[in-house]
C-alpha cells in the first residue's frame, strides 16, 4: 500500500504498548539502558548475557525478518561487555557479539545486517574453545557503520569516519575518512572543519526551534498525518485494496 490507514488512535494505543513493552521486557535485560529508547518490534530483539549497557535516547529498528542481536559470551577466561552511548541508531539484522569488548560512543549510527564481533571464537590450532581470540572494538563518536559490513576484533575507528557498505574492517581507521573493501582501505577524507550534523541534533528543540521535545514532535507528526484515516477505511483496506490505496 501506498499509505499507512490507520487511525491516529490506534496508532497512538499501539504507541503505548510498545513503550509498556520496552519498560518492562527490554529494560530489564539491559544492566542499564538511559531514558526514552525507543524500539521497532521490541518482541523481535535478541539480548543475551551481562555488561550490556546502553544510553539516552537509544533507538533500536528491529523486525521479526530479521531481528536485531546483541550478545555477550562468559567463560572461565573472558566476559563480554557491550556498551552503547547516547543518541546511537542500530537498524534491522545488526549483530553485536562480544566476548572481550565493545564500545560504541554517542551517535554512532549501525545500517542493516552489519556485524561487530570481538573475537575468532576459535583458535587457528586450538578449535575446541576460544583461547586468546578475542579484542577489543571501539567506535568513536558519530561513526556510521554502512550496510552488511563487518568489524573485526581489535579494531578501533576513529571519530566522524563512515564504513562502506559491505566493507570488512580487520584495521584500525582514522578519524574523519570514509573506508571501503575487503580489507577495508581509506577512500575518501572528510574536511575535521566542517560542521558535522550528528543524531544529537534530532533530540536538540533549539535546532527545530520547537517548544516540544522530539517524541512530542514525532506524535504531533503522525496525528497530522493520520488526520484523514477512518476505522472504517482501514478496515476495508485490510480486506481489499484499490489502486489509490
Amino acid at each position: 500500500m501506498r499509505k499507512d490507514h490507520r487511525p491516529y488512535f490506534i496508532k497512538a494505543l499501539l504507541y503505548r504498548y510498545n513503550k509498556f513493552y520496552v519498560d518492562y521486557k527490554i529494560r530489564p535485560q539491559f544492566d542499564k539502558l538511559g531514558v526514552q529508547p525507543a524500539i521497532a518490534s521490541p518482541s523481535s530483539l535478541r539480548i543475551f548475557g551481562h555488561n550490556i549497557t546502553a544510553g539516552d535516547y537509544l533507538h533500536i529498528i528491529s523486525d521479526k525478518l530479521k531481528p536485531t542481536t546483541i550478545t555477550t559470551w562468559s567463560s572461565k577466561q573472558e566476559q563480554g561487555s557491550i556498551d552503547i552511548g547516547h543518541y546511537c541508531l542500530i537498524s534491522p539484522g545488526v549483530e553485536i557479539t562480544s566476548a572481550n569488548s565493545i564500545s560504541i560512543a554517542d551517535n554512532c549510527m549501525i545500517a542493516a545486517d552489519a556485524i561487530l564481533s570481538d573475537s575468532d571464537w576459535h583458535g587457528l590450532y586450538n578449535r575446541v574453545r576460544p583461547f586468546r581470540c578475542s579484542q577489543p572494538i571501539t567506535l568513536q563518536e558519530n561513526v556510521w557503520v554502512g550496510r552488511n559490513a563487518y568489524i573485526g576484533k581489535g579494531v578501533t575507528i576513529g571519530q566522524n569516519s563512515v564504513v562502506g557498505a559491505g566493507a570488512i574492517v580487520v584495521s584500525d581507521v582514522p578519524a574523519n575518512c570514509v573506508v571501503g573493501g575487503n580489507p577495508a582501505k581509506i577512500i575518501k577524507q572528510l574536511n575535521p572543519k566542517r560542521r558535522m550534523l550528528k543524531r544529537e541534533h534530532l533530540f536538540n528543540e533549539s535546532f527545530f526551534r520547537s517548544e516540544v521535545g522530539y517524541d512530542e514532535n514525532q506524535r504531533l507528526l503522525t496525528q497530522y498525518l493520520s488526520a484523514d484515516n477512518s476505522l472504517l477505511n482501514w478496515i476495508r483496506t485490510s480486506i481489499y485494496i484499490r489502486p489509490e490505496d
